[in-house]
């Protein structure tokens, strides 16, 4: 499992549409259910994440792990307000 989750750090993270959002800096693991809550994104693109500020994404969010990370769901704009109301 590690080795799994290595693998996708680094990886590039797209919206359904197609959209970029950013590169996956790390993962948010549960360590009582050792299941991945979450990926931490870096640099994201300003334009689905207001002033490009580093997000954490629910993993069940994500749709497909491949060459790049694929999301089934993601908010059509990411607000500063918005992340701190959650």
């Amino acid at each position: 499992m590690l080795d799994e989750i290595t693998k996708m750090m680094g990886l590039a993270v797209y919206t359904p549409s197609g959209v970029f959002v950013g590169t996956a800096d790390n993962m948010v693991f549960d360590t009582k259910s050792r299941k991945i809550d979450g990926i931490f994104v870096n640099d994201t693109n300003p334009s689905v994440v207001e002033r490009g500020v580093s997000v954490n994404i629910p993993y069940r969010w994500v749709q497909a792990v491949g060459d790049v990370i694929i999301l089934k769901m993601f908010p059509d704009k990411v607000t500063l307000e918005h992340a701190k109301n959650g």
